[in-house]
């Protein structure tokens, strides 16, 4: 059975990373150091020991044996363990093992290793290699009590120990344990035919507890020759007097020896009663060794009480479009709710007389259910219509219905804007990525703003990268303002929201920005975000992000398989070709500024956007092509509109023209997110965006056309009805 193995952490010291090879060489052709080198101080610079032993060690080490085998004495009385499993034994068994601190330390850069306080000198040390930790294979070996043998017919060093055959070759990765394939994290090498081996990897594949001290900058295998105990129980809760538990136990010896006895304390198939109960599992090999006892903490819970699910409205009897306030009052005596779902009579408001009946059901998180129903009764009187409803109590980001048709007739707003100096770089084309390549590519200074879109189409994962090289002669300095990145996922329309909701949202906080220094000729990569995740065939991934620079700066857009280098890799990527008739391209003057001083929201009226007429799309260039591009839709454009006088009590919601639409805004300081779906109904919708108070406002309104959606849009400003009490 599998041993328990104790790790900690590696840290930065050691790193396994993957290889392969050739050449044969045998562990035999190693000379070892004629002679163990004992200096009792087990961190002396090996270049310094001496060669007379201080203290002399009772029983010298040798290379020829295990030096850590002592089997000890068997205890004198050998409990026996309880038959039910239920009783829980006064004395445990007290293993007589003389070994039990039996380490070896190894030393980073250095040939020594020491063991038990007595020094060996190996002989080649310890050294790094691209971030993995390499040993001689004969130390290791020798001092961990396994032995080695060479297999000519295929030409394989054998190493065994405990029950433990490994079987390896130099130059190369891949190795077996017990028959099982497996690889090394990097290749096994011969260093003037001295064979050298990760050493992390050798202690996992022998089975051999480990650990790390990177202050001390040592690795310590735990060598003790007694066996190891654990157990498991199985997944999920454990309920007092009802729960009938089950013990699975893993055993083992590292010298291979059979496991013939058994002790628990504590164990209980059934816990009558609830609380914290530490169960130890203990065995023995046939060496008369006791293993260190293996203690696990069950937590035995009380019978569950069920939740008591409840709500509450402001009254019980309402007008037709009247507001209904519902509160959530459910409670969970021994524990806590974790999904409420109405029945989906909740409505804000009902629209015809009648009895309602409107029903939760509440789940507590040991999964028991509650259910409460009431009645509400809705007279014929009238309070709003539904129209006049939807209007006064949508909230903001959530659609209410209107005739779509009615919206081509309305009266709008004069269009006319400036713009400002801000460089589009937008690279959607190829939206679906076949191969590895730079999808766009331009040398641009000053202020920059970037819109990438793209599917991986691959076939393998692969990530996408922004990557700015300082041109210039001078050292370049850039400024971080905002970004916003979604994905990767399978849903372009998704991805399209999130990206533009939090490009808005970093402008709001300022928690993205930052600033860098590019020297000439360097190149880095842009916002770390943006390739933190693999994308899988299939996924999407929109990103929206400003910048600025007080130099001219080159900028990639690339999609590499994941594991590859962009930067490294820049030079011999293709430049792929927008093949599917999606836009790529710079655009400069990328912000369009309105702002209107006349009273908006005093009667119906509109504001259309990316309609390619009232709003005419913006021409640029494809920078690698050399061809003139229009940016059909304006996407990665910024609306930034100001309307000074927006009357009282206006309602400002947007309509998608084209069918589905997925967006975001900034209004007034606040991000608002939403979503129109389908494609003919998503017409005969409008989200809700913002309401004026009982007063004139100026309201300003930052938006722009999100990737996966259909375009156009037009924004409306409805006055709203008159609230009543």
């Amino acid at each position: 059975m599998k041993a328990t193995r104790i790790k900690t952490a590696l840290a930065s010291l050691l790193v396994l990373s993957t290889i392969a090879t050739t050449a044969p060489v045998y562990a035999d052709d190693i000379t070892p150091t004629s002679s163990p080198v004992y200096t009792g101080d087990p961190g002396q610079n090996p270049d310094q020991a001496t060669s007379t032993p201080t203290p002399t060690p009772t029983t010298p080490p040798s290379y020829t044996g295990d030096p850590g085998a002592n089997p000890g004495t068997a205890p004198s009385a050998t409990p026996t363990p309880p038959s039910d499993g239920s009783a829980t034994p006064t004395t445990p068994p007290q293993a007589a093992n003389s070994n039990a601190g039996d380490q070896l330390i190894l030393y980073m850069n250095s040939a020594t290793m020491s063991r038990n306080g007595l020094n060996y000198k190996a002989t080649r040390p310890l050294v790094v290699k691209k971030g993995v930790t390499f040993g001689t294979l004969r130390a290791l070996s020798d001092l961990t009590g396994a032995t080695i043998t060479n297999d000519a017919k295929t030409k394989e060093n054998v190493i065994s120990r405990g029950g433990i055959t490994i079987r390896l070759k130099a130059d190369s990765a891949a190795y077996t344990v017990n028959g099982q394939a497996r690889k090394f994290g990097a290749p096994v090498y011969a260093d003037k035919n001295v064979l050298m081996v990760p050493v992390i990897a050798f202690a996992q594949a022998m089975n051999i507890p480990y650990q790390v001290d990177n202050s001390k900058k040592q690795i310590i295998f735990n060598l003790s020759t007694k066996p190891t105990a654990s157990f498991k129980v199985q997944a999920g809760e454990i309920i007092a007097g009802q729960t009938q538990v089950y013990y699975t136990t893993t055993s083992s010896s590292p010298k291979g020896l059979p496991i013939v006895e058994e002790y628990w304390e504590g164990r209980q198939d059934v816990f009558a009663e609830p609380g914290t109960y530490v169960v130890r599992y203990s065995v023995r090999d046939s060496a008369g060794q006791w293993s260190e006892p293996y203690s696990q903490t069950i937590q035995v819970l009380p019978v569950n009480t069920p939740p008591v699910a409840a709500f509450t409205t402001d009254k019980d009897t309402y007008r037709i479009g009247e507001p209904i306030t519902y509160s959530d009052t459910s409670t969970d005596p021994d524990g806590f709710i974790v999904s409420s779902e109405w029945s989906g009579t909740n409505k804000p408001a009902f629209f015809q007389a009648g009895s309602y009946s409107v029903s939760i059901t509440v789940k507590d998180n040991r999964g028991d259910v509650s259910s409460f129903s009431k009645t509400l009764t809705v007279t014929s009187e009238v309070m709003y219509t539904e129209d006049e409803f939807n209007k006064l109590f949508t909230p903001a980001g959530s659609n209410y219905p209107l005739d779509g048709s009615s919206v081509k007739t309305m009266e709008a707003i004069p269009y006319s804007y400036t713009t400002e100096p801000v460089t589009l770089f937008r690279s959607s084309g190829p939206e679906t990525v076949k191969t590895d390549g730079i999808l766009y590519q331009d040398t641009i200074a000053g202020d920059v703003r970037f819109m990438l879109h793209h599917k991986n189409g691959t076939g393998q994962n692969a990530k996408l990268y922004l990557i700015a090289k300082n041109i210039s002669s001078v050292p370049a300095n850039l400024s971080i303002i905002a970004d916003g990145m979604a994905g990767p996922t399978t849903f372009p329309e998704v991805a399209g929201r999130m990206s533009v909701a939090r490009y808005f949202q970093t402008y709001v906080t300022g928690s993205n920005s930052q600033s860098m220094t590019l020297q000439p000729g360097q190149s880095r990569l842009l916002y770390a975000d943006l390739s933190a995740n693999a994308m899988k065939n299939g996924d999407v991934i929109t990103f929206h992000g400003d910048l600025t620079s007080d130099a001219t700066i080159q900028y990639t857009s690339v999609l590499v398989a994941q594991n590859r280098d962009p930067i490294a890799a820049l030079a011999n990527l293709p430049y792929l070709d927008p093949n599917q008739l999606i836009t790529r391209g710079s655009f400069v003057d990328s912000t369009r500024v309105f702002e209107y001083g006349g009273l908006v929201g005093d009667r119906q009226i509109k504001l259309p956007l990316t309609d390619n007429t009232t709003d005419p799309f913006a021409q640029g260039y494809d920078n690698i092509t050399n061809t003139v591009a229009y940016n059909s839709g304006n996407y990665g454009l910024l609306y930034k509109l100001v309307l000074r006088r927006v009357a009282p009590n206006t309602l400002i919601s947007l309509n998608p023209r084209g069918g589905l639409y997925m967006g975001a805004a900034l209004i007034n300081g606040q991000v608002v997110s939403f979503a129109n779906l389908g494609t003919v109904s998503a017409t005969n919708q409008a989200s809700v965006l913002y309401r004026t108070g009982n007063t004139e406002e100026t309201v300003t309104i930052w938006t722009t056309p999100t990737a996966g959606s259909n375009l156009p849009f037009t924004l409306l400003f409805t006055p709203m009805p008159q609230k009543k009490n």
